[in-house]
């Protein structure tokens, strides 16, 4: 799977359940999505869909407000889990 699918995916399950205080389309790859309206609890939502969508489980060690800060870092994080997987 490469990052540019990656990517739409991740900002289709953040447009869906991430609710942001802003439309998906308009937060960039490296925009804070807790400025964009991302809260702690949106974030466990988020987590839950992209491992639906994904097909993984993020481990312990990601499971931090950093690993949720933008959407390159869930990207990111995503790509490290499948090409761990694979």
């Amino acid at each position: 799977m490469d990052i540019s699918e990656i990517t739409e995916r991740t900002q289709k399950v953040l447009g869906e359940v991430g609710a942001l205080g802003v439309a998906i389309e308009t937060v960039g790859e490296n925009d804070d999505l807790y400025e964009a309206g991302l809260t702690s609890r949106a974030s466990v939502n988020v987590m839950l869909a992209l491992e639906d969508e994904f097909d993984i489980e993020f481990p312990d060690d990601m499971l931090n407000r950093h690993m949720f800060q933008s959407i390159s870092s869930i990207r990111d994080g995503i790509s490290t889990i499948l090409e761990e997987d694979s």
